[in-house]
Parts: C-alpha cells; structure tokens; sequence
C-alpha cells in the first residue's frame, strides 16, 4: 500500500488541476501570450508541482518511513535515505 492510498482521490485532483493549468499553458503560447505572462503561469504550475511533490513526501515520511523505522533500524534507515535522495531531487528540479 502506498503512503497516499487515503489522499488518493485529493492528489488525483491536483494533478488534473496542474493538467488544466498546462493546457492552459500551451493555449497561451498558440496564442501568443505576452511572454511575462506565460512566464507567471509556469511558474504556478511548477508551484503546484512543488506543493504536491512535498505532501505526497510527507504522506510517504508518515507512512512508510515510520512503518520501516517500527519493523527495524536498518529498514528506517534505508527509508530515510531513500527521503534524503527523493528530497535532492525536488530541490534540483
């Protein structure tokens, strides 16, 4: 079971929010939007990509590094480096 099984729904929501919101995007271009303006909506899109890359990390730290980390140290280690590593790509990309 994944860490967000019980926001499934809600997560599923906010990516069809971002799909819209990318659609919108290329409306913008094919219509030649004023560049600061699509520039204003990529940069909300990758915020909502942002905000749901964080919940969906903190509903995995809850749920399947704390299970890890009950069932043993190594296994709560190799979930936490395993966070470690997800969190280097969030801020990289």
């Amino acid at each position: 079971m994944t860490g967000y099984s019980a926001t499934k729904e809600d997560q599923l929501k906010r990516l069809r929010r971002i799909e819209g919101q990318v659609r919108g995007l290329q409306r913008m271009v094919e219509e030649d939007v004023y560049c600061i303006d699509v520039l204003t909506q990529i940069a909300s899109v990758t915020k909502a990509l942002q905000g749901l890359g964080v919940r969906l990390l903190e509903e995995h730290m809850r749920h399947c590094v704390l299970d890890a980390a009950a069932h043993s140290h190594a296994d709560g280690q190799a979930k936490v480096d395993e966070v470690v590593a997800a969190v280097d790509r969030l801020l990289r990309a």
